[in-house]
């Protein structure tokens, strides 16, 4: 659990130091979303091979060389030179990151008890959805009060005592070194390649005009040719290093589904809602971090009784009112204005904080229910890539969003603030005579003017556009909800996980 939450924390943690690192490797803003690209990309790629792999090296010496490579990584993430290198180790870092997310997932299902299976899941979701909540704020914490490396060197202190917690308590059991003779290798190829062009098409596409871009065009046709021959490939295989079968399962299917849509809402809220923050309200990074951390330290107090109400009450339930809840706090969102600050925001972050729990424990259960132990690690995998995928989709759709409804909102102000409009000219004639009361001159004071009601447009054309966004995470998550009234019943007993 420790190691998913590292893994998962990083995926957030830099994007509030993002400045800082760009300012002092000399990179430019485009050239420094590639630091959070490169990690995003390794890691997607590499969480659909974990559970081949840890059968291959066993998962004890899997864990140990990743969970080693993380922390080693991590700190020459630190010490980077230059953007090169910075974006290098960064890929090297989510590589061996994307490792410990879904085997904290496998552990739970291959080595706890059945009475035991429903806590350990609840303690797994803690990583899911706490660690994105608080990776903002604890890297805006950071960053201000000592500098942005320390979002790198973060992660040594809880990566040594993985070490020994790997080392001691899980059972060593010999590799299958024989599994790479026969390996789905042209399936793990066209995987890599397939999901690596996709992860970079939604993570830069919005920065570079989706297909107006070159570079955005030809790794689109990358994607769609070669996660077509990966899921041919894995579909008619007999022996394929991921079972994509799964997602055949009537109820692992549907609960991809609203995983993904999880993904959206999830990473959805934290890209959008300090990008709000900052540009309307001109919050610092710390700031940012004080309203986010309202949707994160709750779920701590909210987790640790799902398993026995999970023994009580049906899972499906469950998640149809976190679903529900999630919904309603993005909805709230949505009614933002200019004045819209922290004191506004804490009601739809405790909204968001009872909600997103309520979504995954269950969610995770009802995936899993009744799995056997060899299809553990391809379950793990998928349904950890599925909340990421979803995240990425959710971002992407999000930054263009913003973008289109900004421009659209801003056409339609400006007819209405037009110069010619007596109301708008009796509003520059007022501020005209204020500037010249401050001392400037006339052509210069109605200038002036003229700027501060542009400047009150665009501002207003931004709000609208943020809760257009908003609208948007809360409709995706309501639609998902169809799904939920399809799942079939699982009963959870005394912690166990079974039909």
């Amino acid at each position: 659990m420790l190691g998913a939450f590292m893994a998962v924390l990083d995926i957030q943690i830099t994007n509030s130091s993002l400045q800082d690192i760009q300012a002092s490797l000399a990179a430019t803003l485009e050239e420094g979303s590639w630091i959070s690209t490169a990690y995003l990309v390794a890691e997607i790629v590499v969480i659909p091979l974990t559970g081949w792999l840890s059968r291959v090296f066993s998962l004890k010496r899997y864990l140990l060389v990743n969970t080693a490579l993380f922390i080693f990584f991590s700190v020459c993430c630190a010490w980077s030179w230059d953007l090169n290198s910075m974006i290098v180790f960064r890929a090297l870092q989510g590589f061996t990151g994307g490792v410990l997310i879904p085997t904290a997932m496998t552990v739970v299902l291959t080595t706890l008890p059945p009475s035991k299976q429903a806590i350990g899941l609840a303690a797994f979701a803690i990583t899911a959805v706490f660690a994105p909540s608080i990776g903002p704020t604890l890297g805006g914490w950071l960053t201000e009060n000592f500098s942005w490396h320390y979002s790198f060197y973060i992660n040594v202190v809880p990566g040594l005592l993985m070490l020994a917690g790997v080392w001691y308590g899980i059972k060593q059991e010999r590799p299958q070194l024989q599994l790479l003779k026969q390996g789905d290798w042209w399936g793990i190829i066209s995987m890599a390649i397939g999901l690596a062009s996709l992860q970079v098409v939604l993570e830069e596409g919005s920065r570079k005009d989706w297909f107006g871009s070159a570079l955005i065009v030809r790794l689109s046709i990358l994607a769609v040719i070669f996660l077509t021959i990966f899921f041919w490939i894995e579909l008619t295989r007999k022996q394929p290093f991921i079972n994509l079968r799964l997602v055949r399962s009537r109820n692992f299917g549907l609960a991809s589904i609203v995983n993904v849509s999880l993904g959206v809402g999830l990473y959805g809220s934290i890209y959008i809602l300090p990008l709000y923050l900052a540009q309307i309200q001109g919050y610092n990074a710390l700031q940012i971090g004080q309203v986010l951390i309202w949707a994160g330290i709750p779920q701590l107090f909210i987790i640790p009784f799902l398993p026995k109400v999970m023994q009580r009450i049906d899972v499906r339930l469950m998640v149809a009112v976190g679903v529900t809840l999630f919904s309603v706090s993005a909805f709230m969102n949505s009614k933002m204005t200019y004045q819209t600050g922290y004191d506004q925001l804490i009601w739809s972050q405790l909204v968001r904080a009872m909600g997103q729990p309520l979504i995954m424990v269950p969610l995770t259960s009802i995936a899993t229910a009744g799995l056997s132990p060899k299809d553990a690690g391809s379950a793990s995998g998928l349904f950890n890539m599925m909340r990421n995928l979803g995240g990425s989709l959710g971002i992407a759709a999000l930054a263009t969003l913003l973008t289109n409804r900004e421009q659209f909102h801003s056409n339609r102000l400006g007819e209405s603030v037009s110069l010619y409009n007596p109301a708008t000219q009796e509003r520059i004639n007022q501020m005209t005579q204020y500037f010249v009361s401050r001392g400037s001159d006339l052509s210069t004071a109605q200038n002036q003017a003229i700027k501060a009601i542009d400047n009150v447009v665009r501002r207003e054309a931004f709000v609208n556009a943020f809760n257009d966004c908003f609208y948007f995470i809360a409709i995706a998550l309501l639609l998902s909800g169809i799904a939920i009234l399809f799942l079939k019943k699982v009963k959870v007993t005394g912690g166990a996980v079974a039909h």
